[in-house]
């Protein structure tokens, strides 16, 4: 009859790790995705366009939805940029054992 440890291989606990920073990753930008640009919407609309700028309410609409754009797309970008500098970092580890 074969036993078998309770104790995970080396390798499944670095899977795991991996794991878990992958997912803490995706969950912090998946909050950034969905707070920031709605944020950045309502409170430019309101004290950027119409408070300080003085724009109608109509034309705060346009200028506050573009800056909620380029909101998202800076959030993918950093996404991007932080997820193929990660994978390239654990690729490198996994190399040199």
């Amino acid at each position: 009859m074969e036993r078998y440890d309770k104790a995970a291989p080396p390798e499944l606990g670095q899977n795991e790790g991996s794991l878990t920073s992958t997912l803490r990753t995706l969950l912090f930008f998946t909050a950034l995705m969905i707070l920031l640009p709605i944020g950045l919407y309502f409170s430019s609309k309101a004290f950027v366009f119409e408070g300080t700028l003085g724009m109608s309410n109509r034309d705060s609409y346009f200028y506050a939805a573009i800056v909620a754009v380029v909101t998202v797309h800076v959030v993918l970008a950093l996404f991007v940029y932080v997820a193929w500098n990660e994978g390239s970092r654990q690729w490198r580890e996994g190399k040199q054992d």
